[in-house]
């Protein structure tokens, strides 16, 4: 976690004062006096149990304070002081929310009420607009439909959230730092072995200091073939027994709201198809780290996307796993059986953050959640993969370019089901700044030759 210093309230008091001038710009260009950015109210699991999802922020919210106080809101007015409106529940059922950090406070008006009389903290509301996922209470409040998540000033606040400040990277890189325990931590007990998928996930949660709900999204820890469902998360409880096998982890972790997203690939045993899969581990962190060397403010995303099933088809030549020409494999769609997902995505106080797709990716690309060009201040995730997902590959093998595939090679690696090699990374003026490979660096040993590092 950062320490609550005079550098990280410094850091906090310049990002609220950028969104103060930004927010006030976008409400000026809507017509707006003020805004009130709801943080939201418990989900029920069902409509049929009482019980709540563990509460999770608007990501609006969560882009000006890093709280989880359900009913609470953030008050924006042109020329004015954000004001914090700290809804307190109560009651002998709950302990108030914890507060990660105190370095807040300075930069903001807080105001303390019961949570049932918010509205009478709230600016006039004659033109006002409302953001959340509550628009129940924004009626409550007397909001008009029309000012509840108006879908012109959502899209103008999603925009604000591309590029990130100085306070958010920082963020990132600590959530990366956190992840990354976490991450060499499996991958030393996964080189033991004994362990199952879910005494992984378990383990991984112990090793980083949180708790389930805590971390940005489900971890997916996929042992063998399972490395070949891109968001595995049904866990096996029994060890694998094979001594030859890989590890796939895509887990990270969060700081004040904001998420970092982590990929690692581990391979156990030696020899055939173990050491086959452990060069294509290392080919796909190389390409992966060729491809963070290549990004330049003013190319556009998906151009780098493309540039990543080039690499990935010189992979599939040098390792004899394909023998067409790299440019056919990319051609025929050879490289998009093994590699189907995007490049990257947006990062941020969500996983996927918003803003990133100001427009749908070619229709060879349909899973590309990054279609901006990029600019310094972004911060994504680059997350390259060669899969030998079951469906993809009989698909292949039913085309015509499937004779440009060495099956039997690729038959012998589908019980370590795929590589994934994902970093977030921020980009500068000069180039990109990885987030995620220092503090990995720092934590692995000289020894860690078979994982993507």
């Amino acid at each position: 976690m950062l320490a609550d210093t005079e550098e990280l309230r410094r850091l906090y008091e310049d990002h609220i004062d950028r969104l103060v001038q930004s927010t006030g710009t976008v409400l000026v260009e809507h017509g707006l006096d003020a805004l009130v950015i709801s943080a939201g109210t418990p989900t029920p699991k069902s409509p049929f149990d009482d019980q709540d999802h563990p509460f999770r922020p608007t990501p609006a919210f969560a882009h000006w304070v890093p709280l989880r106080e359900p009913d609470s809101a953030v008050v924006i007015e042109p020329g004015k002081r954000p004001r914090l409106v700290r809804a307190r529940a109560g009651g002998f059922w709950d302990a108030p929310p914890r507060v990660e950090s105190h370095h807040i406070w300075r930069a903001l008006d807080v105001v303390e009420t019961p949570a049932e009389r918010v509205a009478g903290e709230l600016p006039s509301l004659r033109r006002a607009a409302f953001i959340g996922d509550d628009p129940a209470r924004a009626r409550a409040f007397g909001f008009p439909e029309a000012a509840i998540n108006p879908a012109a000033l959502v899209s103008a606040l999603h925009a604000l959230r591309v590029t990130k400040s100085d306070y958010e990277r920082a963020c990132m890189a600590e959530a990366g730092r956190v992840a990354a325990t976490g991450h060499v931590r499996l991958g030393e007990a996964f080189a033991h072995g004994g362990r199952s998928e879910l005494a992984l996930h378990l383990l991984y949660l112990e090793a980083t200091g949180q708790d389930d709900p805590d971390t940005p999204y489900k971890n997916i820890v996929a042992q063998g073939e399972n490395a070949a469902t891109l968001h595995h998360v049904g866990y096996d409880r029994e060890p694998r027994s094979a001594p030859s096998t890989s590890l796939l982890v895509d887990a990270g972790a969060t700081c004040l709201g904001y998420a970092s997203d982590v990929t690692r690939t581990w391979v156990r045993g030696e020899g055939g198809a173990a050491d086959a899969f452990a060069e294509l581990v290392r080919r796909i962190d190389a390409l992966q780290q060729t491809l963070v060397a290549e990004i330049t403010p003013g190319t556009a995303f998906e151009a780098l996307h493309d540039r990543a099933h080039e690499l990935l088809a010189e992979v599939l030549c040098d390792m004899e796993l394909a023998s067409a020409e790299p440019h056919t494999l990319v051609e025929n769609g050879v490289t998009r059986s093994f590699f189907p997902h995007g490049l990257g995505h947006g990062i941020g106080v969500q996983v996927h953050d918003v803003g990133h797709r100001p427009h749908d990716p070619r229709p060879d690309n349909p899973f590309l959640r990054n279609t901006r060009v990029i600019e310094a201040g972004q911060v994504f995730t680059i997350e390259p993969g060669c899969y030998f997902i079951p469906s993809l590959m009989d698909e292949l093998r039913a085309r015509p370019a499937a004779a440009d595939v060495n099956w039997s090679a690729i038959d012998a690696l589908r019980r370590f089901g795929g590589v994934r090699v994902e970093d977030d990374v921020a980009v500068t003026d000069e180039g990109a700044r990885n987030l995620t490979r220092p503090a990995m660096a720092e934590l692995l040993s000289s020894g860690s030759d078979r994982a993507g590092t």
